[in-house]
């Protein structure tokens, strides 16, 4: 049931008559509702899994009293004991369901290659839709907790919630718990400022999902699947296409999932910034799915040292975190590959001797210099090429996807997905004269024309209707 559908639709118009007609008395009834509705969206979507996600919410909640408990009145080796517990679980699930078998793989090949054949097989073993982020959600409340930064929560309900907010559940945004779980401790009466802007960034959201994303995947998919016949032009077109369709596939469904949770009241975490506005590789990465950049700076490279090290310390502190973002995402050496190649991107940022955090591109300014132009343009190019790993199946076909596009053809006028040019121009432009804002639609300090604004609501509107592309799955429902 994806936020787009229609199912979806009449599934969150019942959720939300109920919620704000129905309940809006009592916060903890809307607690208890939201938590049922949850339970049956993600049901819906897998139901097989559903047992695993309860289970998974109890031991955690259990988890985090525990903790709680021996920090103040026990001993805190076994509050650290239950943090490790938690941690450990929390991975091993990750382990388990997305990773062993890749990792049988990779024994057996290993094996195979040195000449001792194996006989091992693969198990069965279905991947859990959202299980990367509700396992984040997991990891985080049991460590938030151990440091004190917020009280675990007594009520179930109110936990289960926070785990299982059905807006986020499938590809996030990742949200703290000491940020949401105290909006589901107070009253949330309806909201008409926030719930309008809610409606926009839906519209938004579904404009570059519906419009943007799934009329450059069909270019994507076709001439992918038969690169090898392409010229040279046409695979870095193509690349390009995937570039600007991973964004608006992936931050679509964010805005859309941040509409929703405003519409019920909730304020979530942000997970896009205009990334390909980015001067280098650093910026692009507080910009690109900021909830799970946030989260391992927190918690992985922040412990490790983070950059109060030496520099080569900080190269490597980076480069775990980078693999192991890569590794997050799916259990393929491309993934991997893609991480480390991130991770190498920033070896000349950590040797300058002093960075300082860039502020906006073109402050102030209708247009950027012609310094950020090329800096914008050149990092664009670089995280290109790593979608390029990304999208590849194997490391093998990556390597011959890169090999195809330096072909004599290479400055050739590309001969398919030229269409696609409409769909990015029309993206950025919009993008870049609201960059200022948290997403395009925000225009009540520069629209004031009531009939204005509703006229390019509509203009949108028609566009979902008329241009939307064949619906396909969102690209990070298998992450």
């Amino acid at each position: 049931m994806s936020v787009n559908s229609i199912e979806f639709f009449l599934f969150f118009l019942l959720v939300f008559f109920i919620y704000f007609f129905l309940l809006k008395k009592n916060y903890k009834s809307q607690n208890f509702f939201l938590l049922l509705a949850s339970y049956f969206f993600y049901g819906y979507a897998d139901l097989k899994m559903l047992p695993l996600l309860v289970i998974s919410t109890l031991v955690f909640y259990s988890l985090g009293i525990g903790i709680a408990k021996n920090n103040t009145k026990g001993p805190k080796k076994r509050s650290s004991a239950l943090l490790t517990l938690g941690v450990t679980f929390g991975v091993v699930l990750l382990l388990y369901f997305k990773y062993l078998n890749f990792l049988i793989t990779s024994f057996s090949e290993m094996f195979d290659s040195a000449g001792l054949h194996t006989d091992i097989h693969t198990l069965q073993i279905l991947l859990p839709l959202g299980i990367s982020f509700f396992t984040f959600r997991l990891i985080s409340y049991v460590i938030e907790v151990n440091k004190g930064t917020m009280e675990p929560t007594r009520n179930i309900v109110t936990f289960g919630a926070y785990v299982a907010f059905f807006p986020c559940l499938l590809s996030g945004p990742i949200d703290r718990p000491q940020k949401f779980m105290p909006q589901l401790e107070k009253a949330r009466p309806f909201n008409y400022q926030l719930a309008v802007d809610g409606l926009r960034q839906i519209l938004w959201g579904m404009f570059k999902k519906m419009v943007i994303a799934d009329n450059l995947a069909t270019p994507v998919n076709n001439i992918w699947t038969d690169y090898t016949f392409q010229s040279g032009s046409t695979l870095v077109w193509v690349a390009i296409l995937y570039s600007f369709q991973i964004y608006a596939d992936f931050s679509g469904y964010s805005d859309m999932a941040i509409g929703v949770s405003k519409l019920l009241g909730f304020d979530v975490a942000k997970n896009f910034n205009y990334p390909y506005f980015s001067r280098n590789m650093s910026e692009f990465w507080r910009k690109w799915h900021m909830s799970l950049t946030s989260w391992l700076t927190d918690y992985v490279y922040i412990p490790l040292g983070g950059s109060r090290c030496s520099k080569s310390r900080q190269f490597f502190n980076t480069m775990i975190v980078f693999t192991l973002c890569g590794f997050w995402h799916g259990a393929n050496w491309t993934f991997a590959c893609w991480g480390a190649y991130n991770g190498l991107l920033f070896l000349p940022l950590i040797l300058k001797k002093k960075r300082k955090r860039p502020s906006m591109v073109a402050e102030g300014k209708l247009l950027p210099s012609f310094h950020e132009v090329l800096s914008m343009i050149g990092t664009f190019l670089l995280a290109t090429f790593g979608w390029i790993i990304f999208r590849a199946d194997s490391l093998g076909q990556a390597f011959d996807y890169v090999a195809h596009m330096f072909k004599a053809t290479l400055f050739s006028i590309p001969a398919h997905g030229r269409a696609g040019v409409f769909y990015i121009v029309v993206l950025i432009l919009i993008e870049w004269l609201q960059r200022h804002h948290e997403f395009p639609l925000q225009m009540e300090n520069q629209i004031k024309s009531p009939m204005l604004k509703w006229s390019i609501y509509y203009v949108l509107i028609a566009s979902i209707l008329l241009l939307a592309g064949t619906g396909s799955q969102y690209i990070y429902f298998q992450f």
